[in-house]
């Protein structure tokens, strides 16, 4: 039998309420195996936000800092000529 630890937490009504709804609907046995599952998706959930940090937006930035790219006053200028079409146009 795994380690437990007993705590006691407060939610707010609304989701006290979720955790009772999911109980008496029969999915959960009881509070316990809610907040269990829910961590376990919670844990999940940051696991592959730190994946895609680390693979996807730490090179992403690491790559526009090595590209020539254009300057903050050339994006600014192309911005401005866009919105003068723009209002040409209308």
């Amino acid at each position: 039998m795994p380690t437990v630890r007993q705590l006691t937490v407060t939610l707010p009504v609304e989701l006290a309420e979720m955790v009772d709804r999911k109980v008496a609907s029969g999915e959960y046995a009881d509070e316990s195996a809610v907040i269990v599952d829910s961590l376990a998706v919670l844990q999940d959930h940051h696991q592959k936000m730190e994946r895609w940090l680390r693979e996807e937006v730490v090179p992403a930035c690491a790559a526009f800092k090595t590209s020539s790219g254009i300057s903050a006053s050339e994006l600014l200028a192309h911005l401005d000529a866009a919105r003068r079409d723009r209002q040409r146009s209308a």
